[in-house]
């Protein structure tokens, strides 16, 4: 399926990308109740704050724009974010072998997969289409096809080079972030896969405020064993309970080497405390499985390939098959469980 398909021009004018929420003169402090809430600017911790006056007379209440957002959304089934606390953990990689897997499982499923990594958006090149660019019709965006039932819209598609740098503050990216949501004609889709940067800022907010309405099915986590890793991710877990976003599970990147030619695996990330799965059991959510460092995935994601096509004996594509596997039976059995923490009780998502 062409990407220009009926298409009338390319969108590549960044200097139009709203600014959605106010230029702040300094970070918000600690106790800060945040600029777009009703009582931003009025509260006792606000004085003295370089924002207050700002604050205090941005726009408040309801965005106008999420009930095109809901729109947009409500043909597609379920919306899965891929989250990480830590840089470096494979997540994006994850993401483009997550999408390619259920993409490749059954040619009748819809994919879009969406790239929020404002700063360092590189699903493109993983996919193989960094040198296509955006086009607009009278529906909206069209993503970018990189197979008939597999599409993807990323920043990357609208930069002049693609060396070219993104220098923007939280309110730029976060406009960017909604015309994703509004404007992208994504069509009837199974799955939206949201590829997110590391950590839990402007993006997350964003992204997780403007979902919420429309429904997010629920969040996967990417962690490697050892425990400077896992400790970001444990506040990503906490950032997923504040925030309500189901815990779909923890996936274990890069958990242990099977060497291709001896097949003996080594622990390359030793997991000190036990890695990802002793997180998942102490956290009480699911452990979705470990996909072990294979040297053909990164080949494959420089050269645009799938390495499931390529390499379909490798170790790691068979335990993402696995993973796929399992995410699908948690999200098509149309609920998502976790375990409270304080009782032990199952909670259930809807």
């Amino acid at each position: 399926m062409s990407a220009t398909l009926g298409l009338t021009r390319p969108y590549t004018d960044l200097s139009s990308i709203p600014m959605q929420a106010p230029e702040l003169a300094a970070p918000e402090p600690e106790n800060c109740p945040g600029p777009e809430s009703d009582q931003a600017g009025k509260m006792d911790a606000c004085a003295g704050c370089p924002n207050q006056q700002i604050c205090a007379t941005a726009p408040k209440g309801p965005d106008p724009d999420l009930p095109a957002i809901i729109a947009r959304l409500a043909p597609i089934r379920h919306k899965l974010l891929i989250l990480s606390g830590k840089g470096g953990v494979g997540k994006s990689t994850f993401t483009t072998l997550l999408a390619q897997s259920f993409s490749l499982s059954s040619a009748e499923s819809q994919i879009g997969l969406m790239d929020i990594d404002i700063c360092g958006p590189s699903l493109p090149k993983m996919l193989g289409v960094e040198d296509e660019k955006i086009h607009t019709s009278s529906a909206g965006w069209s993503p970018v096809y990189v197979r008939d039932n597999l599409a993807v819209m990323s920043i990357q598609f609208m930069l002049p080079g693609k060396d070219d740098a993104i220098i923007w503050r939280g309110p730029k990216k976060n406009g960017l972030i909604k015309q994703f949501l509004r404007d992208v004609d994504w069509g009837e889709l199974d799955y939206l896969i949201v590829d997110t940067p590391p950590g839990t800022s402007d993006e997350h907010l964003s992204v997780s405020t403007l979902l919420r309405a429309s429904g997010i099915t629920g969040a996967i986590l990417v962690t490697t064993p050892q425990d400077v890793s896992l400790l970001d991710v444990s506040k990503e877990l906490d950032f997923c309970r504040k925030a309500k976003i189901p815990v779909i599970g923890i996936v274990e990147n890069m958990a242990g080497f099977v060497c291709p030619n001896c097949e003996k695996e080594s622990e390359i990330f030793a997991p000190t405390s036990g890695g990802a799965r002793a997180l998942a059991e102490k956290a009480r959510v699911n452990f979705l499985g470990g996909v072990p460092l294979d040297p053909r995935i990164g080949v494959a994601c420089d050269y645009g390939e799938s390495v499931f096509e390529a390499y379909p004996e490798s170790p790691a594509v068979k335990a993402l098959e696995e993973i796929v596997e399992r995410v699908r039976e948690i999200v098509e059995g149309g609920i998502v469980r976790e375990k409270d923490g304080r009782t032990g009780a199952w909670v259930t998502w809807s």
